[in-house]
Formats: structure tokens, C-alpha cells, sequence
């Protein structure tokens, strides 16, 4: 079993309750909403520095995810345990996503947001959507597949798409061990260069409160609080669908793992928080690297699940589409039976994997679904533009969780998680270090 780097296992140690980082984030989000509901001006003015701490985050993952993937691989020398944790990982995250789309379905149909809008699509402008519109055509399994493969070895770094820099990342792991005694000066040096980035890391999460107050600000005082009244029966609809899953799914999955799913969420708090202040969970990709190494799992189980993980077991990017869906086709009186509502289903299945490397993956992958239905007007997708990142808070943190409890449990899968170390971590105790 592999312990926590040391620069790590530092970031993780315990401080008093108000020098947590989490207690630290969770202010500053408080500040935000007061400067952007009171200072509107001022809030949307403080999105550079959300940007900058995503930025800086976001430039640090590919070399992550390469030094410790590849890392992973060499030492674990044996190929054909690579393949089959791949395996477990796609078809656990096949039907974990799939319980996630039709419990978005399902929710949706009974709750029912978009009733009695009666909105006519003739009045929509199409042109505030027709940029992501346009980049429906890279949603699709082929594209998908062909994005995998860079341009250029240093393209995939330079772009910072996951899954291109796994993809490398896998080969190189490979490589190396075919190499065996003569790759270990290199594997040496990998080692030590993604302790080096993981130091960095600790650097830049000094700032995460900043950036989440930034973030936090702009959303508020860009959107305002009306935002969240005029839609509101959606986006408190999407946020217990959420609830829902995390309860219905997620709780059930970590009691049959062995673990309580209320104290992950407890001990991934901060990432949670960071991730509901910026939208993003990449920018803690590199956190949650670290901390569920430090939970017990396996390094090279850890370095293979969780970037996997960020394309294709987007739970909450899942319960979003099917929400979105048809809450469009509810606002727009477009009648769906229950067979268009099975094929929204298949389809939602393909698309919602085929979108790693686009921007705004969830609102592009959305316009595609509507286009390959025929059914709802792509167009009507503008109703949702103004309140999608509000909804990003929900579908965000949601992803994370359930990366993190895939983690655990294909960990476990494979016999490679400390159990005692795990129990330890979540009742507490210091991660060793």
C-alpha cells in the first residue's frame, strides 16, 4: 500500500476548526453573495480572481495526472491488472450513470418546472445560443473516440484535455515497464517531479478562498438573486434531484463498500465547497488525488479512476441533461410519451460521454441532444443560458462525490484499499504519513 507523499500528507494535516481551509472558503462564498447582491457592480468586476485560481489549478493538472498515472503503472508492472481495473471502472461508471439519468427522468416528469410556461419558440433569439450550437458537431462515440488521440504528444498537455494526457500517460506507464531495470532512473525522476507539482499545489490552494470569493461574486452579481426566483421551480427541482441521488444511489453503494457515505462527504468538505464556489471540479482534481490516496486506496488506482472518472462518470452532468431536457420540452408544450422519453434516454447514454475537451461541456452536450431527438427545438435551450451556471453549483460537487465513491469502491474491487486506514481517516485520525 502507498502512503500519502510527503508534501501531501502535510496538506492534510489536522488544524483548529477556524484555520481549516474549508471554514476559510465557505466565508469568503458568504462575502461574495453580500458584494454581489448589495454591490452588483462590484461583484461581476471580481471575476478575474475566480478565473485566476481556476487558471492556476488547471495548468497543474495535466503534469499530475501524468507523473502519477505513470508512476502508478511502473510500479505496479503488470498490464493486465491495468486492463481490468479499466474495465471495472467503465462498466461501474456505465451503471452508475445510467441510474442517474433516469432518476433525472424520473424527477422531473413528477415535479414538472416547466408546466405552464407556454413559452413560444418563435420569440427565443437563437443567436445567444448559436455558439454552442455550432460545436454540437464534436458531440458524437466517433468524435469522441478521435478526440482521444492528440495531435502531438506535447498538443495534449498544451490543450489540458484529460483524457489525451491519460491516454499518453497509459502508454508511457507501459512503456516503462517493458523497459524494466532501465526505466528506473526515469520512473526516479517522474516521482520526484510530481512531488515537486503537488508542492505547487499546496501553493495555490492558499488562494482557494479568494477565488471562490471571486467566483461566488460574479455569479451573484452578473445573475442576481432574481435569477434564482424566476426559475426557481428548476433549480430547486435539479438541486433535490441531486439530493436524491447522492441519498438513493451513493448512500446505498458506500454502505455496501463498507463506509459512510456522510463522513466522505465530511473529509472531501473543502473540495466540495470549492467546487460549488467555482463550478468547476477540476480545480480540485489534484486535492482529491492526494486525499484519496491518503484514505487508503492504491496510487495507481487513484491515478486511474479519477481522471477516467472526469469523462465518463459525470453523475451530475447527467442528472442535469435529463433535467434540462425535459424541462425544455415541458416550457415549449412539445409532448413526450414514454417511448421518445426511453430514446432521450439511449441518446442522453452516448452523448453525455462524448463531450471531454469541449467548452461548456454540459450546455453543448444539452444542444446536441435536443438536435439528435428532432423533437425539442434546439433553440429553446436559451431559457436555461442565464441559470446554467447556477445549476453548474449543483451538478459540480455532485460529479465529485460520486468520483470519489467510485474510487473507493473499485479500490476495494481490487483488493487494493487499507480498510483500517480508511476507517481511521473518515472517523478523524490523521492520514500517515
Amino acid at each position: 500500500m502507498s502512503a500519502a507523499t510527503p508534501v501531501a500528507a502535510a496538506g492534510l494535516r489536522r488544524r483548529r476548526w477556524y484555520a481549516q481551509l474549508w471554514v476559510h472558503v465557505l466565508a469568503a462564498m458568504v462575502i461574495g453573495v453580500l458584494v454581489g447582491h448589495f454591490r452588483p457592480d462590484v461583484g461581476a468586476a471580481m471575476q478575474p480572481f475566480g478565473d485566476a485560481f481556476i487558471k492556476a489549478i488547471r495548468m497543474l493538472i495535466a503534469p499530475i495526472i501524468f507523473c502519477t498515472v505513470v508512476n502508478g503503472i511502473a510500479h505496479m508492472a503488470d498490464m493486465a491488472k491495468v486492463g481490468r481495473v479499466a474495465i471495472k471502472a467503465l462498466l461501474y461508471f456505465e451503471a452508475v450513470t445510467t441510474l442517474a439519468l433516469v432518476i433525472g427522468l424520473a424527477v422531473v416528469n413528477l415535479w414538472q418546472p416547466g408546466a405552464g410556461m407556454n413559452v413560444d419558440v418563435a420569440s427565443i433569439n437563437a443567436s445567444v445560443v448559436e455558439p454552442y450550437v455550432k460545436q454540437t458537431a464534436a458531440v458524437g462515440f466517433v468524435p469522441f473516440l478521435l478526440n482521444i488521440i492528440p495531435q502531438t504528444f506535447v498538443g495534449a498537455f498544451a490543450e489540458g484535455n484529460i483524457l489525451q494526457v491519460l491516454f499518453l500517460s497509459v502508454m508511457c506507464g507501459f512503456a516503462l515497464i517493458w523497459l524494466g531495470e532501465r526505466a528506473k532512473p526515469l520512473t526516479e525522476v517522474i516521482d520526484v517531479a510530481g512531488k515537486m507539482i503537488f508542492g505547487i499545489v499546496q501553493m495555490v490552494m492558499w488562494a482557494a478562498p479568494i477565488g471562490a470569493f471571486g467566483a461566488i461574486a460574479f455569479t451573484i452579481g452578473k445573475f442576481g438573486l432574481g435569477s434564482l426566483a424566476s426559475l426557481g421551480k428548476l433549480l430547486g427541482g435539479f438541486y433535490v434531484t441531486c439530493l436524491i441521488f447522492i441519498a438513493v444511489v451513493l448512500g446505498p453503494i458506500s454502505a455496501f463498500g463498507g463506509f459512510s457515505l456522510w463522513k466522505l462527504i465530511r473529509y472531501i468538505r473543502d473540495e466540495l465547497l470549492v467546487c460549488i464556489a467555482t463550478t468547476s471540479s477540476e480545480t480540485v482534481l489534484p486535492r482529491m488525488l492526494v486525499k484519496l490516496e491518503a484514505l487508503g486506496c492504491e496510487r495507481s488506482i487513484v491515478g486511474l479512476v479519477i481522471p477516467t472518472g472526469y469523462s465518463f462518470n459525470l453523475d451530475g452532468t447527467c442528472l442535469y441533461l435529463a433535467t434540462a431536457a425535459v424541462f425544455l420540452a415541458q416550457a415549449t408544450n412539445t409532448h413526450l410519451d414514454i417511448g421518445q422519453q426511453v430514446g432521450l434516454l439511449l441518446i442522453l447514454l452516448l452523448t453525455s460521454k462524448g463531450a471531454a475537451g469541449i467548452a461548456g461541456a454540459a450546455f453543448v452536450v444539452l444542444a446536441a441532444t435536443l438536435a439528435a431527438t428532432g423533437t425539442i427545438p434546439v433553440t429553446s435551450v436559451a431559457l436555461v443560458l442565464g441559470i446554467h451556471r447556477l445549476m453548474s453549483q449543483g451538478l459540480t460537487p455532485t460529479n465529485l462525490l460520486g468520483n470519489a465513491v467510485a474510487t473507493i469502491i473499485i479500490a476495494r474491487w481490487e483488493n487494493a484499499l487499507d480498510t483500517e486506514v480508511m476507517h481511521r481517516v473518515l472517523d478523524g485520525e490523521e492520514p500517515a504519513v
